[in-house]
This record gives structure tokens, C-alpha cells and sequence, in this order.
């Protein structure tokens, strides 16, 4: 079954923790940064559903039990836009028809001369200001930043289209999670 992502939800938690660590998730800051742990909890609160399949899954227990993908820029990505599998799913899009909620990745061309983009950074767009997407991130804390402060050499939006998980309203789970209770 595929439900609603609940944008709001996800916004409300970026706007409560872009400035600060929620104590339910290690910080990644001094080993390569913490952007993509926060984005995922920030979707984590618009979805309330995590996939627990090792190695190709979309989870967090603890510091020490997480899937690849909560953390790592890259295996975000493949998650996000996989073609089955429990939890948030999305598509790339352009930049035009990026919403609230949805997640913007950002990277440089490759140092060693091959083709391609090191995509590095991951943030949440929270607003737009003119059209401008104002996004929340981790790593070098921010809220409400222009997009447009940033430097980069690509981007890529990616909007989430719903989650796949059982029927059920995610609103005891964002609450305990919002109050830094627990993460389920």
C-alpha cells in the first residue's frame, strides 16, 4: 500500500532540530558529516517508516545498527528512488516542481578527471522566498538558508511521491520522535 508523506510533518521536525542534534541519533559531524542522518530524519518524520533490509534498506536503531543509506549521501539516493521496498519513495525532478519536504543533494566534478559529480551534501527545502528554495540542514547548521549561498557544480531535487508501508496514521510516532521519546 502507498500513503501520504506527510510534508508538514517532515518541515515541522527540520524547523525544530536544523539548529540541533535530536539525543535519539548519533551526530556523524567529525566523520564526514551529519546532513544525510538528518534528512533522513526529517523524511523518517514525514513517513514514520523505516526499511529494515540490511545492506539495501533505510534504517537507524543506534550508532552502531543503521543501514548505509540513513547516513551516506549516495545510498540515500539509490534508496529513495528504488522501485519497490518498505518506506518513503521518490523521483528526480526539476527544480520547478520541487515542494516542501522534498530533498535537495548538491556535488562537485569529480577531483580525479573522470566524468561525473560527487554529490556530497543532502538538505530539506522547509520554504521558498521568490521561488528560491529555503532549505534546513545539518553539518553546517542551517534554517531557512537560500539555496542560492550555497557552492556547488550540480544539484539534484528529489521529490518524495508517498511511502509504501502498511495503512496507518504516523501521528503517535512523530510525536515521540518530535519530543525526542522514541523512535518508534
Amino acid at each position: 500500500m502507498v500513503r501520504e508523506y506527510r510534508r508538514d510533518l517532515a518541515v515541522m521536525y527540520a524547523r525544530r532540530y536544523a539548529m540541533g542534534q535530536n539525543p535519539l541519533f548519533g551526530d556523524f559531524g567529525g566523520i564526514g558529516g551529519n546532513c544525510t542522518n538528518f534528512i533522513s530524519q526529517c523524511l523518517y518524520a514525514g513517513s514514520c517508516r523505516m526499511n529494515y533490509l540490511p545492506t539495501f534498506g533505510w534504517y537507524y536503531r543506534s550508532l552502531d545498527d543503521r543501514a548505509p543509506a540513513w547516513t551516506g549521501v549516495e545510498y540515500f539516493y539509490r534508496f529513495l528512488v528504488r522501485e519497490d521496498g518498505d518506506g518513503p519513495f521518490g523521483r528526480m525532478v526539476d527544480p520547478a516542481e520541487a515542494e516542501i519536504g522534498d530533498v535537495i543533494q548538491i556535488g562537485r566534478r569529480r577531483q580525479d578527471g573522470a566524468p561525473g559529480i560527487d554529490y556530497y551534501h543532502a538538505m530539506l527545502i522547509v520554504g521558498f522566498s521568490g521561488g528560491e528554495p529555503l532549505v534546513a540542514a545539518q553539518s553546517i547548521a542551517s534554517l531557512d538558508r537560500p539555496l542560492s549561498t550555497y557552492e556547488y557544480d550540480a544539484s539534484r531535487f528529489l521529490h518524495v511521491d508517498g511511502v509504501r508501508s502498511d495503512p496507518g496514521e504516523p501521528a503517535a510516532c512523530f510525536a515521540a520522535l518530535y519530543d525526542a521519546r522514541s523512535l518508534q
